[in-house]
């Protein structure tokens, strides 16, 4: 059993890889956990002597296999209850994730399958993110950033990759909520900034928020 640290330490190093190979490195670590490098290579060595995590000095960190079905365990009761606190607690898709990070670490594993039973066994969160099954296995969808769409194409929003309260706050006041489907009119060359159509809507969206909102072409 991991502590409450451990386990946020290994979801940090999951979400940090899931897309890239290469070792992670501990300053990468250092930020998303607003803590200094020294700290994080402290708690590094002790994950590596429980073998969650195969560490090299100065040439990053590996989730070892055992270290990545807990971190995808951590990941997967995240997601579910977020889905509960919007589904059935209705709180909005910016109020959840904090509350989230404190419901993941409850350590039952009946009472995380009887909340998947109960939610119908719900696919993705609700910022788009997929749910792994209780083998760890989830449907990876292809998605396209907003920033990287051509002029003239179209996608349905599918996901964000940045779930802070304020960012989605924002979206959905422009009205950039999952499953509306947007066309891309212009890329401004200057900023990277782009003018969206969403229901016969003209809307302006900076670069920074456009890569991180996930279309599905």
């Amino acid at each position: 059993m991991q502590s409450f640290t451990e386990e946020n330490y290994l979801k940090i190093i999951y979400h940090l890889s899931v897309n890239n190979d290469q070792a992670v490195q501990t300053n990468a670590i250092a930020e998303k956990m607003q803590t200094k490098a020294a700290s994080v290579t402290d708690m590094i060595k002790k994950l590596a002597d429980k073998q969650l995590v195969d560490y090299k000095k100065y040439q990053g960190v590996h989730l070892t296999q055992t270290g990545r079905q807990a971190a995808i365990n951590i990941v997967r009761k995240h997601r579910l209850w977020e889905v509960f606190l919007v589904e059935k607690l209705n709180f909005k898709w910016d109020e959840v994730h904090d509350i989230a990070e404190e419901l993941e670490h409850i350590n039952s594993a009946e009472l995380v399958e009887r909340l998947d039973e109960f939610l119908s066994f719900p696919k993705n969160d609700p910022h788009g993110d997929p749910i792994p099954d209780k083998h760890g296995k989830f449907d990876a969808v292809p998605f396209t950033k907003l920033s990287k769409l051509k002029t003239g194409e179209k996608g349905l929003i599918m996901g964000v990759s940045e779930h802070s309260s304020a960012f989605l706050k924002h979206l959905e006041k422009l009205g950039l909520t999952l499953g509306k489907t947007l066309t891309l009119t212009t890329i401004t060359d200057f900023d990277g900034s782009v003018e969206i159509i969403v229901e016969d809507k003209k809307i302006s969206v900076t670069r920074e928020v456009a890569k991180h909102i996930l279309i599905r072409i």
